[in-house]
């Protein structure tokens, strides 16, 4: 059985979805590793590296043709897998919710397209799951991109000219990258605070040595549960009280990091414009939401802006400037996936439509759409 990666096409995005540590361990497995000409050159990953593992040097062509497996950072369009077999299981970052049309153009390839993305939160999955290996390091990131903007220091200084006070950040939304972006700001001396929608979070928060922002839940507030680990929705009063709460301490911040995301919904909005007008000149916003809508009023996606002073990052590539690391643990991903499903003995993957994960991430089989959520989609 043969893995393949080919160039990744999306711009911006320097990544890849098998590196030269991964193709070791798939020799180990028994799995022959193909890859495209300059598939890792953006991620710092040379052929010679990937040949030096060995791995196959070929071209894009030959990756398509010679596939049993493709592994991928960002889907890739249906006019660059021309060529590829039907059957072909196609496995990584798919973005379903971006692109639901996308699938029927996979469907239609006969590939058997599977997006990691949609892996359940669940002990089995944890070390498959590609939205938090890569929202961990777009939290360290979206606090190093902050810091290089704001116009002070974070830690506390005592010098002879006088003291220089700490900075404070406001981390808003505390899954994976809020909780990485807290630990990264308190490593940087920063005062830091944080909030959820979620009140189990607050322990979360006070152990990395964090200041939990929250108001009080009383009679009648009640927290709607999502499916997967991430956050429900609260009462309308709980809301407009944790509003008001978040406005007053938002306007004391130097750096405000926001991570809230939904998946398959527009990313709530939790700044406004007379929020940010309440803010210092020179403070700094970080939106990782932006390329989901945005939790933050005027960002822009991939752009800095400047709004009453105040410079809003839409950051859509956070992981992806760390890409070295990002392409490692996005592979081992990748890997932890297809080895959980490698039998040994047929030297094949074995995977059983009905498995609670392969039915999860399974977008197209056999010529068609067999997700439950996106087959409504496509047939509304």
């Amino acid at each position: 059985m043969q893995i393949s990666v080919l160039v990744n096409l999306e711009a911006g995005d320097h990544r890849v979805a098998l590196t030269p540590s991964a193709v070791t361990r798939y020799a180990k497995l028994g799995l022959s590793t193909l890859v495209e000409s300059g598939a890792g050159l953006a991620a710092g990953f040379s052929d010679e590296a990937y040949a030096a593992q060995g791995a196959a040097i070929v071209s894009r062509q030959e990756a398509l043709t010679q596939a049993d497996a493709l592994v991928t950072v960002r889907p890739p369009a249906a006019a660059d897998l021309a060529g590829v077999r039907p059957g072909t299981k196609l496995i990584g970052g798919l973005a379903p919710y971006a692109d639901p049309a996308r699938m029927a153009d996979y469907a239609s390839l006969g590939v058997e397209a599977m997006a990691l993305e949609l892996l359940p939160r669940t002990t089995r999955a944890q070390a498959m799951d590609i939205l938090s290996s890569q929202a961990n390091l777009a939290g360290y990131h979206a606090v190093a991109r902050a810091t290089t903007e704001l116009n002070r220091c974070l830690p506390m200084m005592t010098t002879a000219a006088g003291s220089i006070v700490a900075a404070k950040a406001f981390v808003m939304g505390v899954g994976v990258a809020g909780l990485q972006a807290i630990a990264t700001a308190r490593r940087l001396g920063a005062v830091v605070s944080a909030t959820d929608v979620r009140p189990e979070t607050r322990e979360q928060i006070m152990s990395l040595g964090a200041k939990p922002v929250f108001e009080d839940i009383r009679d009648g507030d009640q927290l709607t549960a999502a499916a997967g680990g991430y956050a429900g929705e609260m009462s309308e009063a709980y809301r407009q009280r944790q509003a008001a709460l978040v406005s007053g301490h938002i306007a004391m911040q130097d750096i405000v990091v926001t991570t809230a995301l939904i998946p398959g919904r527009p990313a709530p909005r939790l700044i406004s414009d007379a929020q940010i007008a309440t803010m210092k000149p020179g403070s700094v916003i970080v939106d990782l939401a932006a390329e989901s809508g945005g939790n933050v009023e005027g960002a822009v996606v991939g752009e800095m802006v400047e709004r009453h002073g105040v410079k809003i990052i839409g950051l859509v590539d956070g992981a992806s400037r760390l890409a070295v690391d990002a392409s490692n643990l996005f592979a081992r991903n990748c890997y932890n996936f297809i080895e959980a499903y490698w039998d040994k003995v047929g030297k094949t993957l074995a995977m059983a439509a009905d498995d609670v994960l392969i039915e999860a991430v399974t977008l197209t089989r056999g010529g068609m759409i067999v997700h439950p959520r996106f087959v409504q989609a496509a047939a509304a």
